[in-house]
């Protein structure tokens, strides 16, 4: 599991004096970036191989309030990707100083190429090195009804 701890700031608290919704998706895209860029998913790599990471959902569980004062931890794990690295699954959890869990998010996304702006599986290189990546028990591989599971169409005005 990795995980990266964060100072609850004034700029991350709402009207209710809690962590705001928006901080915990920042917080979420700021560790997932930041995992990415320990496995060599630089802007350099992404760049030459002209894709980059798309958000399908994130769902998100709040179990506790969080405040400012003491840090939070949020947690990454992935817990699913398809055969092609096309798609793939995220969850994190987040931790008071205490190490309580005080939320939970379950995030789906994909790769899309930067020229044809069309999903796309990962090269054969990037592809091998987010493989050897940790993975916990419950990991599966997902398909593209995965990504549907949901059901949810646009529906025009």
């Amino acid at each position: 599991m990795y995980v990266k701890e964060f100072e609850v700031r004034w700029s991350d608290v709402d009207a209710n004096r809690h962590l705001a919704n928006s901080a915990y998706i920042n917080f979420m895209s700021h560790i997932r970036m930041s995992y990415l860029l320990e496995l060599g998913f630089d802007q350099r790599m992404m760049a030459k191989h002209q894709i980059g990471p798309v958000v399908f959902y994130e769902h998100m569980y709040y179990f506790k309030e969080v405040f400012p004062g003491k840090p939070v931890q949020v947690s990454l794990e992935v817990m699913g990707t398809s055969e092609n690295g096309k798609f793939f699954e995220f969850h994190h959890n987040f931790y008071d100083a205490k190490g309580r869990n005080v939320a939970h998010c379950e995030m789906m996304g994909a790769w899309m190429s930067l020229g044809t702006r069309k999903l796309i599986g990962l090269p054969r290189d990037l592809l091998q090195v987010f493989n050897s990546a940790e993975k916990p028990k419950s990991f599966r591989m997902l398909t593209k009804e995965d990504t549907r599971k949901f059901a949810k169409v646009p529906k025009d005005l």
